[in-house]
């Protein structure tokens, strides 16, 4: 093995480690406030330690793990501050991208947009590819007007928001019919994409992103401080 693919090898390993303990934090295996080991976290994943570390530094710009020297790695707790300061960003920058991008998206976009959507109420989905699905929507709504240093930003706000947007919608994932209230939501806020209307695009997702928000607080609130940060 050359010393350039060992490295391709172990950005991979990085990259898939990545993308499950991302799923583990989401999914509430690793709870808010958890303490874990990274060698007892590398011996369940069955991976030497360093691409671990590795993978939980990645993790760490996303607000999703704290890293402390010395000691053992912790799962950010939910915090209505972070929740807060993750939704101002994004409502600065998704409705103005979203003004400019419903301009480029072209019929096969909204094509392969309406594809996503669809995928919302499909009941052949588990409940993870379903937020993968709601992940990708938000990606190719922005992406015709996304800078690549855009993306960069906004993968890590959604990362870190979907923890939120779960909590928001824990109980109602499982609600006869609430997938398919949400297809249809998702539906209404394509509308004015399709109709190339730049302020009515950037007003529907605005208020798309500020009643996300209303319900991940109001869930904070549900649970009590047994999953709020201490101050």
């Amino acid at each position: 093995m050359t010393a350039e693919t060992e490295t391709n090898s172990n950005l991979s390993t990085v990259d898939h480690l990545v993308v499950e303990i991302r799923r583990m934090i989401l999914t509430g295996r690793l709870v808010p406030g958890q303490r874990f080991s990274l060698r007892a976290l590398a011996s369940e994943l069955g991976v030497s330690f360093i691409p671990v570390r590795e993978a939980l530094r990645s993790l760490e710009s996303q607000g999703l793990v704290i890293s402390r020297p010395g000691r053992s790695s912790v799962v950010a707790p939910l915090d209505p501050v972070d929740l807060r300061s993750i939704y101002r960003i994004r409502l600065r920058l998704e409705p103005e991208i979203a003004f400019r991008s419903c301009e480029l998206l072209t019929p096969d976009d909204v094509d392969r947009l309406n594809e996503l959507i669809t995928q919302f109420s499909d009941e052949s989905k588990g409940i993870d590819d379903i937020y993968d699905a709601h992940h990708d929507f938000h990606l190719e709504l922005l992406r015709p007007a996304a800078s690549d240093w855009d993306l960069r930003i906004l993968e890590n706000l959604w990362h870190a928001a979907e923890r939120y947007v779960r909590l928001a919608f824990a109980e109602r994932d499982f609600t006869p019919g609430e997938h398919q209230r949400r297809e249809c939501s998702h539906r209404q806020l394509l509308e004015p994409f399709r109709a190339h209307d730049p302020d009515r695009a950037a007003h529907a997702l605005r208020e798309h992103l500020l009643a996300n928000e209303r319900l991940a607080e109001q869930s904070l609130l549900k649970m009590g401080a047994d999953v709020v940060a201490a101050t």
